[in-house]
C-alpha cells in the first residue's frame, strides 16, 4: 500500500489506546501519517477530533483518515456530516476492503472498546489495501453525495 499523503489520524480519549496500535502497525508497514490527536485517555469531546481529521482529507492534506473513539459511532456519524467525507464504521475485515472498493469509504471508524489492536490493525489493511472499483458503484457515489445538497 502506498499513497502520495499521509493518512490522517484521530481519536478521542475512548480510542486514544487504539490509535497509538494503529500507528505503531503503519510505522511497521512504512506507511505515513498525521496524528492530530488526542494525546491520553482523559476525557475530550469527539466530534472535535472527528473534525480536524476529515479536514485534513478535505483540503487534500491527507489522503484518508482513521477516527477512533469508544465505539466508533460518533465519529463516523460526526464525520457523515461532513461535505465530501464517507465513512463508515467497521469491525470487520470484510465490510471495511467493501466500503472502499463499492463506497469508496475516505474514512474508517474503530471503536476502541470494540475491536482489539490485532483486529484492528487487521481492519486497517483491509482499508487500505482495497480500490474503489469505479464503474456502477460511481453513479450510487454520486447519488450518494447529491444527498448533502438537500
Amino acid at each position: 500500500m502506498q499513497f502520495d499523503k499521509p493518512i490522517a489520524l484521530a481519536a478521542d480519549h475512548g480510542g486514544y489506546e487504539l490509535k497509538e496500535a494503529i500507528k505503531a502497525h503503519l510505522d511497521e508497514l512504512g506507511v505515513a501519517y498525521e496524528d492530530f490527536g488526542t494525546d491520553s485517555t482523559a476525557s475530550v469531546d469527539y466530534p472535535d477530533y472527528a473534525v480536524v481529521g476529515c479536514k485534513a482529507v478535505q483540503d487534500g492534506r491527507c489522503a484518508l483518515v482513521i477516527l477512533c473513539c469508544g465505539t466508533g459511532v460518533g465519529m463516523s456519524m460526526c464525520a457523515n456530516k461532513m461535505q465530501g467525507i464517507r465513512a463508515c464504521c467497521c469491525s470487520d475485515t470484510f465490510s471495511a476492503e467493501l466500503t472502499r472498493r463499492h463506497n469508496n469509504a475516505n474514512a474508517l471508524c474503530l471503536g476502541g472498546r470494540v475491536v482489539g489492536a490485532g483486529l484492528a490493525c487487521k481492519i486497517v489493511d483491509a482499508f487500505l489495501n482495497a480500490e474503489f472499483e469505479g464503474g456502477r458503484h460511481q453513479t450510487r457515489i454520486d447519488k450518494m453525495m447529491a444527498l448533502q445538497n438537500q
